[in-house]
């Protein structure tokens, strides 16, 4: 056999062990993409993949999410605007007695503060739940549900037990943002 065909062969072998590691090494950082993105973003995951229908195009919406969250100036609140927060937090609850309605709109009014003054862009609620399902992935659930009874509120639709429901589900969020 002549020595220029060894060496084609010889090439040829190389290239497709080459391709082999390629597709090996893709497939490692793509799962390890998975796990950091399970991990970081827990039951936020799960429901982006079904909205979404399609894992991968759900993983590029999550680290889009990342990016975007990083490029903002997200900050702790500074202890005074903590207290005051809280504050406001306590005399809502009071509220919730006497106008459970009204008790909801506040709470969602005080998050929506404290986003912002944490640095959080306050556009549309799905871009608030998605810029704070980055920091916040434990509790957005909750500020889902808590959108989703309120607004059922304003239709007239909730029940006093919904509305209970919502003030547990935005505290979980309030308290988040609120910590140090």
């Amino acid at each position: 056999m002549p020595v220029w065909l060894w060496i084609v062969i010889i090439v040829a072998i190389v290239v497709a062990v080459l391709i082999v590691i390629a597709a090996i090494v893709s497939l490692a950082l793509r799962r390890r993409q998975t796990s950091e993105l399970r991990e970081g973003f827990g039951p936020e995951y799960d429901r982006t993949v079904n909205a979404y229908g399609d894992r991968r195009r759900a993983e590029d919406e999550l680290q889009a999410r990342r990016q975007r969250v990083e490029g903002l100036q997200i900050h702790p609140l500074e202890a005074n605007d903590r207290r005051r927060f809280a504050d406001e937090w306590h005399a809502t609850q009071a509220h919730f007695v006497d106008e459970p309605g009204h008790a909801i709109a506040e709470a969602d009014r005080l998050v929506q503060q404290a986003m912002t003054a944490r640095g959080y862009p306050v556009g549309d609620f799905d871009q608030r739940a998605a810029d704070v399902s980055v920091d916040h992935a434990n509790v957005v659930r909750d500020y889902r549900q808590a959108h989703a009874i309120s607004e059922r509120n304003e239709r007239g639709e909730a029940t006093t037990e919904d509305l209970r429901q919502a003030m547990v589900h935005y505290r979980s969020l309030f308290d988040d943002l609120l910590a140090a």
